[in-house]
């Protein structure tokens, strides 16, 4: 849409990526982040699926979305929307909020509550947060900021103890999610994760579907655009990560890449590094 338009700026000292856009109409396909994603709808109607429901969100309402969650986004009425986002790493924030709450054990999990929140304190938290860091603010303000957002977090977020079956069953899916990791760029077929996790091929997909809500081919297109989307903001160049990463070419890894951020590779290389890139028309 000639009227969308997006911000993007990665943040030197942690790494966070924020996010500032305006969208009109249908805006991403159906993907998901290897991070923790938190932000503010500022004008407009966002509407997207997550969790097997239909959200709405309007200025003012916060969303919060987990590791792995699958997430769309449209405007269903005119004028769009417009947002501001960040993404925290998973690891980080976990093993942070577990010891604000002191001693959670290990066999945890750490969620939040509600995909939208509406809790003003939060809001205030998100955006002092994002706009400390995509303005590059001073290190102590920043810090101050996030220190703050940790803090209205712990009001949204549940630990949830696995169920021993669902332990099992997350098990082989975990193993078989740890296979696609390291073999991320290779022909993998699902009679190579069977045998890898000691199962057959429904039982895997049963399992790895319950545990990630996607098949293990379309989890694996997904593992290849956000481990793409890591080696671009590294510099990578574009025709070098869809070798490496198992798309047929530059253009596959483009189409994909696109649908999901609604950014070209070589654009969203160029918005993180500042470095040119001649194979971009």
């Amino acid at each position: 849409m000639a009227n969308d338009w997006l911000e993007l700026r990665q943040h030197a000292d942690t790494g966070i990526e924020t996010i500032r856009a305006h969208f009109e109409g249908h805006a991403y396909d159906p993907h998901w982040h290897d991070s923790y994603l938190v932000g503010i709808t500022l004008a407009g109607t966002q509407q997207f699926h997550c969790r097997r429901e239909r959200h709405r969100s309007t200025p003012g309402d916060a969303f919060l979305l987990e590791p792995g969650e699958i997430h769309d986004g449209d405007a269903p009425v005119a004028g769009g929307f417009t947002y501001l986002t960040f993404y925290l790493d998973e690891h980080w924030l976990s093993d942070t909020l577990r010891g604000l709450y002191e001693s959670v054990p290990s066999s945890y999990s750490l969620h939040f509550s509600h995909t939208i929140a509406r809790e003003p304190q939060l809001i205030g938290a998100i955006a002092q947060t994002f706009y400390a860091l995509h303005r590059e603010e001073m290190r102590i303000v920043q810090q101050s900021a996030m220190d703050t957002l940790l803090s209205q977090l712990t009001h949204h977020c549940q630990w949830h103890k696995r169920l021993p079956s669902q332990v099992q069953s997350a098990a082989i899916a975990h193993r078989a999610r740890d296979y696609l990791h390291a073999h991320i760029g290779d022909n993998i077929g699902l009679s190579d994760l069977a045998r890898e996790t000691g199962t057959d091929r429904f039982t895997l997909t049963r399992c790895f579907k319950r545990e990630f809500h996607l098949s293990p081919h379309a989890w694996l297109i997904q593992l290849r655009l956000a481990t793409a989307r890591a080696q671009l903001a590294q510099g990578a160049q574009p025709a070098s990560v869809a070798a490496a990463l198992g798309f047929a070419d530059q253009s596959h890894l483009g189409r994909w890449f696109q649908r999901a951020y609604r950014l070209s590779p070589a654009h969203y290389r160029r918005l993180c590094t500042n470095l040119p890139d001649d194979t971009e028309k």
